[in-house]
């Protein structure tokens, strides 16, 4: 340990910095790099952590002198401001530049930050982002609009601080949408219903949790993934119970569940005003910093582009596979670049985008209500393994790349500067100067 680093501060830090990426959905494997970094930086190579989605626990020093920290992990969430204030903070407790109290005292005032922006306009966003995803998702202007008006109404229920509100939401949240949906099925052009509801739910859909679980399990994260895999699937049946009770009350038939074909498709350019939009909503409804906006943009572009190639190309199976596969390396280098964005920032809404909850959701609404919907609910957990596989493969390159180039920045500054009197040509220091400022920075 550094001389003059307090170990109780230190300590207590850790399990502040585990907590804040714990609310901004990350995943424990990457939990546990971060703080292993964060505890070396500031002399802490002994320390031994266990992260796990509820609990978080800190071990500093060696045998006799060794001592735990625990702290239990809270269901609460971080907007897109508190994320990239958290993300900041760990930038400087890496290289050790913020003393372990200063970095307490500031992760309290990153959990009390007040929104960025009013009530009014978040709520206003949270309509937004539900009509991005339904130009994407709807097939008429009606639709939409029904959208836009649910998306608002959900927008204010998330405004009330009620524990006991905010434990039924996703249920009666599903089971509002659902019956004025249905209602409004029968006199006006919506489309397919099942696939409109998937709009104002969006922000209850578990589909950043099941890919993380996915993922955690491909890293041998055993409890972390399996309770995170059970997590998911305990809220996608949450929601599909609104939606089927919903059903049942109005009146609907089991053949209503099923998807429907789109009769009068919008155009083709409605998907590039779609993901405009729902980037702005996400932008509006988490309070997100003004710098972040257009980080978020390419990569909602990135991952729509992949996903539609995906499809066209190959097969819709594979095509959240191809869009995870190319947004993952688009969104750990906007993380790396100086005035990027924090990977969880752009991470949550393609995976939003991706919506491998939602193709969840449908599927097991259409199980439950039909009998030929076990085979979409299977398609849909396909779905999801395949989004979290192209998130595997594209990390995976993303650091291979990214490991190689530091390689080559190392080996270009263990190179021997070269003078006036050698013959070594000249252009040999123009090429390695970028690598050695690099390698200084």
């Amino acid at each position: 340990m550094t001389d003059g680093v307090d170990r109780t501060a230190l300590r207590q830090f850790l399990l502040g910095l585990a907590q804040g990426m714990n609310a901004s959905a990350e995943s424990v494997d990457r939990i546990r790099d971060t703080m292993t970094d964060v505890a070396k930086a500031y002399g802490g190579g002994d320390a031994d952590f266990v992260v796990l989605p509820t609990i978080i626990l800190v071990e500093t020093g060696e045998s006799e002198e060794a001592r735990v920290a625990i702290r239990s992990a809270t269901n609460a969430s971080f907007r897109f401001d508190q994320i990239a204030a958290l993300y900041e903070l760990i930038g400087q407790a890496r290289t050790g530049a913020i003393p372990p109290l200063d970095g307490i005292r500031r992760l309290n005032e990153i959990g009390a930050m007040r929104p960025r922006l009013d009530w009014f306009t978040r709520t206003l966003g949270h309509a937004i982002l539900t009509t991005g995803l339904a130009l994407l998702l709807a097939p008429t202007w009606q639709g939409v609009i029904v959208a836009f008006v649910l998306g608002f109404g959900i927008g204010l229920l998330k405004l009330v601080r009620s524990p006991t509100l905010q434990l039924i939401l996703p249920i009666a949240a599903a089971f509002v949408c659902a019956a004025a949906v249905f209602l409004l099925a029968e006199v006006i052009e919506i489309g397919d219903p099942i696939r409109l509801l998937i709009a104002p739910l969006v922000t209850f859909l578990p589909g950043g949790v099941l890919t993380t679980a996915t993922v955690e399990l491909a890293a041998g994260q055993m409890i972390s993934g399996a309770s995170r895999l059970v997590y998911g699937f305990v809220q996608l049946a949450l929601l599909a119970f609104g939606i089927l009770a919903a059903g049942t009350v109005v009146g609907v038939e089991s053949r209503s569940y099923e998807p429907l074909e789109a009769t009068s498709p919008l155009p083709w350019w409605v998907a590039i005003i779609g993901i405009l939009v729902f980037a702005l909503g996400n932008y509006l409804h988490f309070s997100a910093p003004p710098s972040t906006f257009g980080w978020v943009l390419i990569a909602l572009v990135v991952a729509y582009s992949g996903q539609w190639a995906g499809n066209e190309f190959v097969g819709p199976t594979v095509g959240g596979f191809v869009g995870a596969l190319v947004m993952a390396p688009v969104v750990f280098w906007i993380a790396g670049l100086r005035h990027g964005a924090p990977s969880q920032l752009t991470f949550l809404p393609a995976f939003w985008l991706l919506v491998p909850g939602a193709a969840g959701l449908v599927g097991l609404t259409e199980a439950v209500a039909t009998d030929g919907g076990l085979t979409d609910f299977v398609a849909a957990l396909v779905s999801v393994m395949s989004i979290a596989l192209g998130v595997l493969i594209g990390t995976a390159l993303y650091r291979v790349v990214h490991h190689g180039a530091e390689e080559i920045v190392q080996f270009a500054v263990a190179l021997p500067a070269p003078d006036e009197t050698t013959s070594t040509p000249r252009f040999w220091s123009r090429l390695t100067a970028p690598w050695r400022r690099s390698a200084d920075r």
